[in-house]
Formats: C-alpha cells, structure tokens, sequence
C-alpha cells in the first residue's frame, strides 16, 4: 500500500469536507438545542446511574442500563487516542492542538447528544438487549436502506478491524518495550485475550466494560492530578503555550497553525468520536425511559473523555518538555517518555497498566460496533463469526505495522464515517430537537420525563411503547 497517497488522500478529505462539516454541524446543533451540553450539565450527572425505567418494556433477562452503554462507548473513546493520539497531535501539530481538542469536545458534545438521541428514537429489539446506530436511524428514519448498508460497511471495516490496528499497535508497542517480550508473542496473547471476550456476546461486554472503565480513567485521573500538584509552579506557562500555540503570529506566518487545527481536530475525533457515527451503537443498547436521556449521557462521554482524559495526558506531556521535534518522540513513546520524566520507572509502569485497560477495552467496544452492524446487514450465524475471527486477524496484524501506518488507514476510515453519519444526523434533526422539547416540557410539569412512540406516529419506531 502507498501511504504517500494516502495521506494525501486523508489530507485532502478532512481540509475541505470533514473538518469544515464538524464544525458547521456542531455549531447548528448547538445553537437549535439551546447549548444543551452546558445548559444541562446536571441533568447528565443525576442520570448516569439511575437503574433502567421498568416503565420501559425489557429484552430477555437483563437489561443493559444507562451507565452500561455509556460505559461501553467511554470504552472506546477512552482509548489509545487519549495517550498515543494526543502525543502524535502534540507532535505533529505542537501544543496548538491541545487548544482545538478541546473547542472540537465543546462544540462536537451538541453532536454527540443529537446522534445518541436518534439511536435510542429507532433502537431495535434484539434477543438479550436492544441493538441500533446510524445504520438503523438511516433505514427506519431516512427510509435509506442502501445508506444504512453504506454506513454498515464502513463502521464494519472502519471499528471493527481498521480501528483495531491502532489499538494493538500501541499496546504490542508497550508490552514490547516494558517487558521486552518479541511483538509476534504479545499480538499472539492479545489476539488470544480478544477472542475470548467477543466471543461472550454483548451482556459479557457490558459488564466488563462498566467495571474496568471507571477504574481505568479514575487512576489515570488521579496520577495526572499528581503531576499537576508537582509542577504547579509551570502550569501558568504551560497554558499561555497553548493558546499562543493556537492562535501566534509565528505559527500562522509558518503555517503551522493550520497543522495544529487538523491535528487538533483528528485526533479528537478519533478520541471523543462525537459526529463519527460509534457511539450511538452502544448508545441504542441502555434501557431508558426517554431518549433524551441517553443523549445527555454521551453528551458527558464526549466531556470525559477529550475534557479530562485527553487533557490529563497533554499536560503530562507539556510539562515534561519532551515535545519537541528535537527529541523525536511519537505516540505512545513519547507519552512514556513524559511519564517517566515526572515519576520514573514508577511513571513506565503505570503507563503500562493504563494502555492495556485503555487499549485493551477499546478494541472490546470496537468489536461490538463492528457486530451491531454485521447483524444490520445480516442475521446469519456464520457472518458473525467469520468477523469475530477478522476482527482477532486484524489484532494480530496491528502488531506488526507501524503506528503512523495504521494512523493513515484509520483516518481514511473516519472520514467517510462522519461524512455519511452526518448528513444523516442533520436530515433527521427534527426529531431530535422536539424530543428535547418534550423532555424539558415533561419536567416543567413535574414529571419524569417518559417516551411514547405516538409523538412521531409518522415514524418507523419499534423499540418503544
């Protein structure tokens, strides 16, 4: 494969058609729903461990709660974007990048909220849980099955396999140089490990992901909180070179400015996924009383993840002072070389232990957005184990390429996704907005906000009563 091409590829996609539709997108949405990431902050807290509605009509045995599904699209935002994805923006972009990070979570958190909102309006009802995304809110809500299936396809190949490669690379990579194992061993035991949970089905999912995901980001929290205390002195500094890094006289004559917005916005995207079409695949699963509700909560996700964990990571890295070009340092490596810096081997090892919760969690959610869209696609037994066995083939294939290679595959893939998924979310904007307005006025009334599909009978809805 000529990456060269690639990346010009890449390059050009997200100059002149991605980037400009996120933000044009996410401003709209902003805006229509009345600055609801803000205006309802609250609202996201109180709701995340509320235990599923029984008002709401159960699937099989169990029901995957609110906490549930955000836990397993937190999964795989809070990934190896939050350590090697941020340190390649740092690298490629310089500390500008921070800054659009987070201008892409505050804006981009509207359009979390918006697809999150119409993944649980036209959830499905499957055999243990309810399943969906914008596959399903494209055929029943669009009448577009043939987008469906577009879309099917490329968060197929874009999640459950390409989106693997970055994630295996980079936890082989730490294996590899913490316990000098060869990488063929580590991708062998990690494929091996994979096998073992996709092969559980969603329930095993859930609860995996809803027990190592808010231990994972907590410590990681508190280790970068540590590193803060300590170099309390330099944080002023630190700041002041994001914002002249964003926005400098110096970085726009060089041209770097515009290096620092891709990046920026890249890398966030792959970290916090708002616009990209993932999320709302775990989102359509949680049993709730009305779909604002789970809109909120990944509304929250997107803060959690870029707000906080990316954050974390990009002033561990600053405060180091490794950065710069003159070191060398990328991805993950130079995320280990800042740890290090602060807290010595303690810092390695501990990096260590984040990556593989990090990575390892990730590529579970991955996986599970892969097989909600192969079941859009078919029902057939055969199909969802011949992906299960892809998806462990492309784990094992991450550890063996190189970090930017699997980079330039990946952002090809995110592209299409989020051009698709956000036409889609724009066409069917109006349901979404009224069902805001549905809640708000529900809770004015001194009700617990509740859903019945006879507010669209236009619409194609099945999951609802």
């Amino acid at each position: 494969m000529n990456f060269d091409i690639l990346n010009a590829i890449n390059d050009a996609l997200w100059t002149c058609v991605v980037i400009p539709m996120l933000v044009g997108c996410a401003l709209y949405f902003t805006w229509n729903l009345r600055f609801v990431q803000f205006t309802m902050r609250p609202t996201m807290l109180r709701n995340l461990f509320k235990p599923s509605s029984e008002s709401v009509e159960s699937i099989g045995n169990e029901k995957i709660s609110s906490f549930q599904a955000f836990a397993i699209s937190l999964s795989s935002r809070v990934g190896t974007g939050n350590l090697a994805g941020v340190a390649s923006a740092i690298f490629v972009g310089g500390p500008g990048a921070v800054f659009w990070m987070w201008v892409m979570a505050l804006l981009g958190a509207a359009t979390a909220f918006m697809e999150a909102t119409l993944a649980q309006l036209f959830k499905r009802k499957g055999k243990d849980s309810f399943f969906g995304g914008p596959a399903y809110y494209m055929k029943y809500g669009l009448k577009r099955p043939w987008m469906g299936v577009l879309f099917a396809i490329l968060i197929i190949y874009g999640f459950g396999l390409a989106n693997q490669l970055v994630q295996s690379n980079t936890l082989c990579d730490a294996i590899g140089s913490t316990f000098h194992i060869p990488v063929e061993y580590a991708a062998v035991g990690l494929t091996l490990l994979t096998l073992l949970i996709i092969f559980g089905g969603i329930l095993r999912i859930a609860r995996f992901c809803a027990w190592v995901v808010p231990f994972m980001a907590f410590g990681y929290i508190l280790l970068a909180l540590y590193i803060l205390v300590i170099n309390i002195t330099e944080i002023p500094a630190m700041l002041s070179l994001i914002i002249r890094s964003a926005f400098g006289w110096e970085q726009a004559a060089g041209g770097t400015i515009g290096v620092a917005i891709m990046q920026g916005v890249k890398r966030g995207l792959f970290s916090n996924e708002a616009g990209e079409g993932s999320a709302p695949n775990a989102a359509a699963t949680a049993t709730i009383p009305h779909p604002v509700t789970q809109g909120l909560l990944q509304s929250l996700g997107v803060f959690t993840d870029t707000l906080v964990i990316c954050t974390c990571t990009a002033f561990i890295i600053l405060l180091s002072g490794l950065y710069t070009k003159e070191h060398g340092y990328d991805g993950i490596i130079l995320t280990g070389h800042a740890m290090e810096s602060h807290l010595g081997s303690f810092g390695g090892w501990f990096l260590f232990a984040s990556i593989l919760f990090f990575a390892y969690s990730t590529i579970i959610a991955n996986y599970f957005y892969g097989e909600t869209n192969i079941r859009y696609i078919t029902n057939k037994p055969w199909a969802v184990f011949l992906f299960r066995l892809l998806s462990g083939v492309m784990v094992l294939m991450g550890g063996f390429m190189t970090l930017q290679q699997t980079w330039s595959i990946v952002d090809l893939a995110m592209a299409f996704m989020t051009i698709l998924n956000l036409i889609a979310v724009v066409w069917l904007s109006k349901y979404a907005f009224r069902l805001l307005q549905d809640f708000h006025k529900q809770r004015k009334e001194g009700k617990e906000p509740v859903f019945h599909k006879e507010m669209f009978p236009e619409a194609d809805i099945e999951g609802w009563d």
